[in-house]
């Protein structure tokens, strides 16, 4: 069968003087501080290209796997150490002529190997300048130099819609090259596109073989359209690119260029873009990976601005279970579920590119909604850059439509397989931008993962039928999914949704008081081995796992109420009350919660499902437990309690000085004098909170991570502190987060844990609730937020809009608008510390309008 992989290159040049896009700016980078940026460009679950702070695309990661580094000429070619580019020549009234690659200079750390610079496209022409402006998706690099009569904006952007989750993960990097004239004569100006047929090879693994590139054109696109005669239409590496434009004039291009030897290859095209702009197609010379190329010529007359357009999409279809490389590697394919939209890369732009404006449109309305609040700016930029992991290799949908999710991703591979619920647990992005996604992954935990015992596989298999092969149950995780059910159910009103997995949860819950279980004895209180985050058991109990227990005690009684199941209703009521009172009298010290150690002497006082191999080899004196530290997330339970609207698990006044402890003991304004032993993600002078502080009595070996640093960590303590007003410690943990991730040390769009765009990083979307106090029953048709002045974005996972709160002579009012997702029907509103409101026949907010909500005083 004929392999076909189609490089649609394609170019757009827009009517002369058009202006470049108008996109929100959050964050500008300087050139000192644009090395490490790296912009994921693509939707969910479609894999995604990379645009770095110099203009330049990397990380070519569309081929069902990671791929950090891979630039397709730099792994086919190492002797012309060529990657994909963009270039531009220019040409004046006097005949002069200037060619750049549309890059910024070279960092001075690539400049030395064994053969010299070791950057790709090393030695082609740069501009000499390069800053770097952003706000998620959108991103622009703005390139200058002296030497040239122009400049040139570098636009990048994915569709981001909250709640429309098909528009939002459209297999596309949409790349605007914004040039302007800043003489005053006209010049000749080409744009020209360079990408090879490196179908068959994702970084690691394949060989492009007999692949060809031929020349194409539809209604409204042109461009060249890559195939294959020899790679296996069966393998993960097989599937269709595309870069597109509806240009109608001066296009010309390459379908191949001239044999690589030395660097000959490059020098002819050199030369024939800048002899005329126009480039001169060379027949074929039986190359495996050709080279094709794409330009668009104008006359940019004296101080304007022309854009020109490409778009680059893709779709490869045959993902193979958790990959290649992962711990649990199966030699089977699940698909890619949104190669079951478009045929192939040509239909994926041809359907695209109609929609394009109002997509954009519509991304912009999001962005602009969310910039537009009075949220601190360092809240807006953990959760919207902290986005972008939602839209690399970390995630994706199987052909069937199931959501699936590593923990983070290394180079080439994925890391911690299955949608880890003790990590996944954690992140806060999908329920509130995009619910029906959180909803599908209740469903896998659910349906796929818990057995009719109520086991819950902690990590999911792949394929689907094999989804409880991984026979450990996490404490944490499994009590985690069931606050998430109630908080998904809460944001959709989805009562069918609710009623099918009711059974499953239930069972879930029951799970925890099996004999040897988590609360055998079925108080209130785990007692036993509870198998967790920190990636061992910890054995008696403890506040991480305690409070997570009692969030799903109370969460459950509210959705046995709703079903009609009053009597588990009751059950759980009286174990939570119970439960938290033991709590808050035995492991609260007076400063903070602690673990209290009980041994459980033998294994055989522990159900098999219960313990992981990683854990104590001792069990009369475990080793790796929390024992008498602070440990930095404890109160995990409880902030997503806030966040869910269920209130207080424990004492309130103990919950805040707990947080106090926290900023105590475990914060450190500079890490220099600080010994860890494990994984460093801040040294130096940065700082950050520790992941347990041990200011009494530390055991011998604490569990794995206590003297690291990990983002989503301190994202959940902030949050936390956040929530009971202590704002200005959580935004100092926040603040100081993100300076670590400057651009210059770490790429903004990439925190790490176990892997780069770690899933547990998300909990930034959290500061967003605290900050605004926004909590939203669809159940109850009920809408609240804190009582502080100022606008407010709020969004629920299926709308969104902004609130504005202002005082007035009689009390306050909320001007309530929706941007996004359609209208919203309430019953009640309330301003948290002020006052709230019931309307009798109810109210509909409809979208595009704005309804001014008065709350006086009591």
């Amino acid at each position: 069968m004929k392999t076909v992989f189609f490089i649609l290159l394609y170019s757009i040049s827009m009517v002369v003087g058009a202006q470049q896009p108008e996109w929100p700016v959050l964050k500008t980078y300087d050139q000192d501080h644009v090395k490490r940026i790296a912009m994921p460009i693509g939707g969910i679950g479609t894999g995604t290209i990379s645009l770095n702070g110099r203009g330049g695309l990397q990380d070519w990661e569309i081929m069902n796997r990671p791929a950090k580094g891979y630039n397709p000429w730099v792994v086919l070619r190492r002797r012309a150490l060529r990657a994909p580019f963009f270039a531009i020549t220019i040409e004046d009234a006097d005949k002069q002529k200037y060619t750049r690659m549309l890059e910024g200079p070279v960092p001075d750390d690539l400049y030395e190997g064994k053969t010299g610079s070791i950057a790709p496209n090393h030695g082609l022409p740069r501009f000499e300048r390069s800053t770097f402006e952003t706000a998620y998706p959108f991103a622009r690099v703005t390139l200058s130099d002296g030497d040239m009569p122009v400049t040139v904006a570098v636009n990048a952007f994915n569709p981001l819609i909250p709640g429309n989750v098909d528009d939002s993960s459209i297999p596309v990097a949409i790349l605007d090259y914004t040039v302007t004239n800043t003489t005053d004569r006209p010049l000749a100006v080409t744009v020209a596109a360079t990408i090879q047929n490196f179908i068959g090879h994702d970084g690691t693994a394949g060989k492009a073989r007999q692949n060809l590139i031929t020349y194409q054109e539809s209604q409204k696109l042109k461009g060249l359209y890559y195939t294959s005669k020899g790679v296996p239409t069966d393998s993960e590496q097989w599937g269709t690119l595309s870069l597109v434009t509806p240009d109608k004039e001066n296009v010309s291009y390459r379908t191949n260029w001239k044999p690589i030897a030395w660097g000959s290859s490059t020098n002819q095209f050199w030369d024939d873009l800048e002899d005329d702009g126009m480039l001169e197609d060379l027949p074929r010379t039986g190359e495996d990976a050709p080279i094709g190329s794409l330009a668009s010529k104008v006359t940019l007359g004296p101080r304007q601005t022309q854009n020109f357009r490409f778009i680059i999409g893709w779709h490869f279809p045959n993902r193979q279970g958790w990959g290649a490389g992962t711990e649990e590697e199966v030699d089977e394919f699940v698909g890619n579920y949104y190669t079951n939209l478009y045929e192939d890369a040509w239909d994926v732009v041809e359907k695209t590119m109609p929609r394009l404006e109002q997509l954009q449109k519509e991304t912009i309305a999001f962005v602009e909604a969310f910039m537009g609040s009075d949220m601190p700016p360092e809240v807006k930029e953990a959760a919207l850059f902290n986005l972008s992991h939602l839209r690399t290799q970390l995630a994706f949908r199987v052909k069937t439509g199931e959501f699936m999710g590593f923990e983070g991703i290394a180079e080439n591979h994925g890391l911690g397989f299955g949608l880890c619920t003790h990590v996944w647990n954690y992140e806060q992005t999908t329920p509130f931008l995009f619910g029906e996604i959180a909803k599908n992954m209740r469903d896998v935990e659910f349906r796929l993962a818990t057995d009719e015992q109520g086991f819950m596989s902690f990590r999911i298999n792949l394929p689907l039928q094999y989804a409880r092969n991984w026979r450990v149950a996490a404490a944490d995780g499994q009590m985690g999914a069931i606050m998430k059910i109630y908080r998904d159910w809460q944001l959709s009103a989805d009562d069918a949704f609710l009623k099918q997995h009711w059974p499953k949860v239930k069972k879930a819950l029951e799970f925890c008081w099996i004999p040897k279980g988590w609360d055998a004895d079925k108080d209130g209180v785990m007692e036993g081995a509870q198998h967790n985050t920190m990636d061992v058991e910890y054995f008696g109990p403890n506040p991480q796992m305690g409070f997570w227990y009692l969030g799903a005690l109370k969460s459950a009684s509210l959705m046995a109420g709703h079903v009609g199941d009053k009597a588990f209703a009751k059950t759980c009521r009286r174990l939570f009350e119970n439960g938290s009172k033991w709590m808050d009298e035995n492991l609260f010290n007076g400063e903070y919660y602690e673990q209290e150690i009980r041994p459980p002497m033998s294994k055989d006082n522990i159900a098999p499902v219960l313990l992981f191999s990683r854990g104590a080899t001792n069990m009369e004196n475990p080793e790796f437990q929390l024992g008498r530290g602070v440990l930095v997330d404890q109160l995990v339970g409880q902030v997503m309690a806030h966040i869910s609207g269920l209130g207080y698990l424990g004492n309130e006044e103990n919950i805040k000085k707990t947080h106090r402890s926290i900023m105590k003991y475990n914060y450190l304004e500079s890490m220099r004098d600080y010994p860890n032993f494990m994984r460093t993600y801040a040294l130096g002078d940065e700082s950050a909170l520790l992941m347990a502080a041990y200011p009494y009595e530390k055991p011998e070996i604490p569990f794995p991570y206590y003297c690291e640093v990990m983002t989503g960590f301190e994202y959940t303590a902030a949050v936390g502190m956040l929530y009971e007003q202590q704002t200005a410690n959580g935004l100092k943990c926040i603040g100081n987060t993100r300076a670590r991730y400057d651009g210059k040390k770490r790429n903004p769009f990439n925190e790490a844990e176990y892997g780069n765009h770690y899933a547990r990083s998300m909990m930034a979307w959290g500061a967003v609730l605290a900050i605004t106090g926004f909590n939203y029953s669809a159940v109850d048709q009920s809408m609240s937020f804190k009582d502080n002045n100022g606008t407010w974005f709020w969004s629920n996972g299926y709308q969104y809009g902004n609130v504005t709160i202002s005082d007035t002579a009689n009390g306050k009012t909320a001007a309530l608008s929706i941007t996004g997702g359609g209208d919203i029907a309430l019953k009640s509103f309330a301003l948290k510390g002020h006052g709230s409101i019931k309307f009798k026949k109810g109210i509909t907010v409809k979208q595009g309008e704005t309804r001014l909500i008065k709350l006086d005083k009591k």
